[in-house]
């Protein structure tokens, strides 16, 4: 063999060495990121379904801490101090709760005489709707002189029912407020009373007005979080979004933060390719981005949502390798947040003289 041929050979193999360990670093590369070992089994553990999780995962720890012996779980290296929670904001006692006259029709029924519960449970409609607004009817408690959903084994005299006049679906119209009337006028002959219904077209354009403003004080962030280079596999976004507190929510591929107090909707939602999280392996799907998203009018501003917001994203964006972006995926620097914040500010502020306060009952009706 003579020494032209050799080089070739040479040559050819080193060639041949070059493309193999270039395919094998493409390779690695596009692979999605995976969970860790030790903490990917947990994050693929098939989670209690708690939309919004009402303390769920918190209590869960407490739970097993105090089961064990052990002492309470600690974030961040600090130990939770039960003394601490005297200090922690509580949320302000709701003024309002069921029908009321700032985001409602209400029309009285009064009674010819006293109509027990069950009767009036009864003679309740089969539907809560009228077209695509919420419709209850309810009766006084005399003992507490208070209004609510009739119940067994109480007699009433009083009743009201009701509609909402404008939700996120728009403000309430002539045939849907023809439908409340329908149903309660059913209602009122069923337990033999008398309704007395407001003027439809004065009640219309008060819907027309409050739709109006909910409109142009309604507030939805949602950001991107793209990776960098290698994409992310389920059970990865999965864990680092568990580092932070989310937890699964009811749909595959969304992740709710729950709120600090108990009944209220989650702070902040995590979504991302719903295909991905239903794949047969999971693993080996990619995903290359994450939609992070507050509902501004359903978290109470002392929830501080959107500083959360900006922390989770700052988070997620170092331990994932990705870049903040809005949402057609532009980058986003962050001198834009100040702004942002500024304006959400201002918008608290009016939300709060209208006596629709971010994450009050009237505004989680109201912008749903």
């Amino acid at each position: 063999m003579s020494n032209f041929q050799l080089s070739l050979i040479i040559a050819g193999a080193l060639v041949l060495i070059v493309v193999i360990v270039y395919n094998a670093w493409i390779t690695q590369r596009n692979t999605p990121k995976r969970a860790s070992p030790r903490e990917g089994d947990k994050a693929q553990e098939p989670a209690v379904r708690q939309e919004p999780a009402f303390d769920g995962a918190a209590g869960l720890a407490r739970t097993e801490a105090a089961q064990a012996g052990s002492p309470e779980p600690h974030l961040e290296g600090h130990a939770v101090d039960a003394r601490d929670a005297i200090d922690l904001p509580v949320p302000p006692h709701e003024r309002r709760g069921g029908l009321d006259p700032l985001i409602d029709v209400i029309a009285p029924i009064a009674a010819d005489q006293q109509v027990s519960g069950d009767a009036a449970l009864a003679a309740m409609p089969t539907t809560r709707r009228a077209g695509s607004k919420p419709f209850a009817i309810e009766g006084l408690n005399e003992a507490q002189q208070q209004w609510e959903t009739p119940q067994p084994g109480q007699r009433y005299l009083q009743f009201q029912a009701g509609v909402q006049l404008a939700n996120r679906l728009g403000s309430l119209n002539e045939i849907e407020y023809s439908e409340f009337v329908m149903k309660a006028q059913a209602f009122a002959d069923a337990v033999n009373a008398t309704p007395d219904f407001p003027d439809m077209l004065h009640e219309v354009a008060r819907a027309r007005e409050l739709d109006q403003f909910a409109s142009d004080h309604d507030a939805q962030l949602s950001f991107m979080l793209r990776a960098r280079q290698a994409a992310w596999s389920p059970g990865y976004v999965q864990q680092n979004a568990a580092r932070l507190g989310f937890i699964a929510g009811a749909i595959p591929g969304r992740l709710v933060l729950p709120a600090g107090a108990a009944g209220l909707p989650p702070m902040l939602t995590l979504g991302y390719d719903a295909q991905a999280a239903m794949s047969d392996d999971p693993e080996q799907s990619a995903v290359r981005d994450v939609l992070l998203s507050l509902d501004i009018p359903q978290v109470q501003r002392a929830e501080q949502p959107f500083a959360r917001l900006r922390e989770v994203a700052a988070a997620l964006g170092e331990a994932m390798d990705g870049v903040l972006c809005d949402q057609n995926g532009t980058p986003l620097p962050a001198m834009t947040m100040e702004p942002i914040a500024a304006d959400l500010e201002q918008l608290y502020d009016v939300l709060d003289s209208h006596e629709l306060s971010a994450g009050s009952v009237l505004a989680r009706r109201l912008f749903s």
